[in-house]
């Protein structure tokens, strides 16, 4: 059965607690722009001294600032949020010096010590991956009732009816809170409600079918008459796929838009800071990420996410589990920083089959 890690906060009763100062906060002079000597925030657990007390950080995460607000409480902040007058830390040692204390060793684990040297210690097509899809079915049994699972889809998610359907299970069976992906996941989902193909292509027997390169095409025009995604799967009485199983179970879904987008959809985001700040209303709540196929979303997913999170008073952390046949990609994911991760090297369809029956 999962438990969450204990968490072991740092001892400020010590003497060096004590004696550390209270952290320097500095008013911005203008939006956008942090002051000189800013304190950018890591993965780890930060915590500050205000008023002779060690306040935690919530929801911290790579590459922000530390703004105190008028509850005492401090935020996390990306440059781009500040705003005139708001108050931010300032300090470059994370020892306590400057009043700012990284906490590294926070999450206890029961890992035992392994040998300084062994074969298959790294994570490639030769792992097993059995144990991490049992850790993995056990943590998502935890999370569907005390968590918040996000998913980030790539579209070959969808290019599969198994593995589309594998997901519409998913979704109809609670162990989804969220999903983000970009405009091609919806567009082939909805294509394949419509025509049975994504991209043309059969998603059942992957026939190529005649004229088959207009039917995403077809499926946002369709789209856009309707009016909007939701109105689409009304208009049309839509009844299988990722986004409908989302609408049907009231499971919100971001779409954010690139340069390379047919389209695109309606609903899809084309400002990229406004989809940042969409997904950032989940990503700061989720305790668990699973990310399929997309290097791209899964880094950018990955940068707005706090390593760890506060759920009912206890600190834990964000789990983020990352799927792809590219080793590659999963090594640059694993390079990005965050307290727990876990890579499996695998074909989605495979994927999603899989732990679809497991957890059943």
């Amino acid at each position: 059965m999962f438990s969450i890690p204990n968490y072991v906060e740092p001892n400020f009763e010590s003497d060096r607690f004590k004696l550390y100062p209270n952290v320097t906060f500095v008013s911005v002079a203008k939006d956008g722009v942090a002051p000189d000597n800013y304190h950018a925030t890591t993965i780890y657990p930060e915590y500050f001294k205000i008023d002779d007390q060690w306040v935690l950080a919530k929801g911290s995460r790579m590459d922000c600032v530390a703004v105190l607000n008028d509850d005492g409480e401090v935020e996390i902040k990306e440059l781009r949020c500040l705003r005139t007058g708001e108050k931010v830390a300032v300090g470059r040692t994370e020892d306590g010096s400057d009043g700012i204390f990284l906490h590294q060793g926070g999450f206890v684990s029961d890992d035992k010590e392994t040998e300084a040297f062994s074969f298959r210690s790294g994570r490639s097509r030769e792992t097993s991956f059995s144990k991490d899809y049992e850790r993995l079915c056990d943590l998502l049994r935890y999370e569907k009732d005390h968590g918040k699972i996000v998913w980030v889809l790539g579209p070959a998610v969808v290019f599969d009816y198994k593995s589309r359907s594998a997901l519409e299970s998913l979704i109809d069976n609670g162990y989804a809170h969220a999903v983000f992906g970009g405009n091609a996941v919806a567009t082939h989902d909805l294509e394949g409600a419509f025509f049975n193909t994504a991209l043309g292509q059969d998603i059942s027997d992957q026939a190529l079918k005649p004229n088959g390169h207009y039917n995403h095409l077809d499926a946002i025009n369709k789209v856009w008459e309707a009016g909007s995604i939701i109105k689409a799967i009304d208009q049309y009485h839509i009844q299988n796929g990722i986004i409908y199983s989302c609408v049907k179970n009231d499971v919100p879904f971001v779409l954010a838009g690139s340069i390379r987008d047919d389209g695109p959809l309606p609903n899809v985001f084309g400002d990229a800071y406004e989809a940042q700040d969409e997904m950032r209303k989940h990503t700061s709540e989720a305790t668990t990420l699973i990310c399929l196929a997309t290097q791209l979303h899964t880094i950018a997913t990955g940068n707005l996410t706090p390593s760890y999170n506060v759920v009912n008073g206890e600190i834990r952390p964000v789990y983020i589990y990352a799927i792809d046949v590219s080793e590659f990609v999963l090594n640059k994911i694993r390079d990005r920083g965050t307290l727990e991760v876990t890579t499996i090297v695998a074909n989605i369809q495979d994927f999603l089959y899989k732990l679809d029956n497991l957890l059943k």
